[in-house]
């Protein structure tokens, strides 16, 4: 859950810096003036701090030692979540369980691995809608209230997407790991994926409230969604991890 949560983490933190990081001669006038470099370029302040930031990663990548030779290789046996997804008769039976991993390592490829390809394809589409969803919830909440947005500022959206961050990461360091032993990738995945559609279909009706009920609302609902993304992700990186020997 640490990998899927910090990759889920930047694309709340991303956004949030450049919500209060953009325009910075009009939100900290006391810091940038009118006529310097970021007061003409009102975007540029954002884009130069996660450059600076992906330039010092970049120098650490070059430090990181390669782990896989510390692993030891060995031929665990695959655990229920992959029984479910195989659903063949011959891997549940004793005497036939460790010629079939052998039968299998040896003449199928993995591209015929339906555990395998069955979870990329779903994790492909759930890429595909939490990536969607955090380019146009932003959009979304910076539209004004006649086009069906909530005429936030840029540090308003800034907020929302920070505390989602917060409350992101306290889930999955606390909640995740202790829901996955209880249910399992497979059943976290679907009910996760579940959830996430009547949560986004009450977005219009939060873009109707005001004040205090609409912050608390939409913070409820931006906590849940990206919550319950990141969670179906997990689950699935899980799955494609276990469809495979080492």
């Amino acid at each position: 859950s640490a990998v899927s949560t910090a990759w889920g983490i930047g694309l709340i933190i991303g956004p949030a810096l450049g919500g209060f990081l953009a325009q910075p001669a009009d939100k900290y006038p006391n810091v940038f003036s009118q006529e310097s470099l970021f007061g003409r370029f009102r975007y540029a302040l954002p884009c130069f701090t996660i450059s600076a930031f992906a330039l010092l990663v970049t120098v650490l990548c070059c430090f990181i030692p390669e782990t896989l030779h510390n692993h030891k290789l060995d031929s665990l046996s695959h655990d229920d979540s992959y029984d479910i997804l195989e659903a063949a008769s011959h891997e549940s039976s004793p005497s036939t369980g460790k010629a079939g991993k052998n039968e299998r390592k040896a003449s199928q490829s993995l591209l015929k691995n339906w555990p395998l390809m069955s979870s990329i394809i779903v994790y492909c589409v759930l890429c595909l809608h939490d990536t969607a969803y955090s380019e146009i919830f932003a959009l979304w909440a910076n539209s004004p209230r006649k086009y069906g947005g909530l005429s936030y500022s840029t540090n308003e959206v800034g907020t929302v997407l920070a505390i989602s961050g917060l409350g992101l990461f306290s889930f999955q360091v606390f909640v995740y790991p202790l829901a996955e032993k209880l249910l399992g990738p497979v059943l976290v995945t679907r009910y996760a994926g579940a959830l996430m559609i009547p949560i986004q279909m009450s977005y219009p009706f939060i873009a109707g409230l005001s004040g205090l009920s609409l912050s608390l609302m939409l913070n409820c609902a931006s906590i849940l969604i990206n919550v319950l993304s990141v969670s179906a992700i997990t689950g699935l990186l899980i799955l494609q991890n276990r469809a495979v020997d080492q």
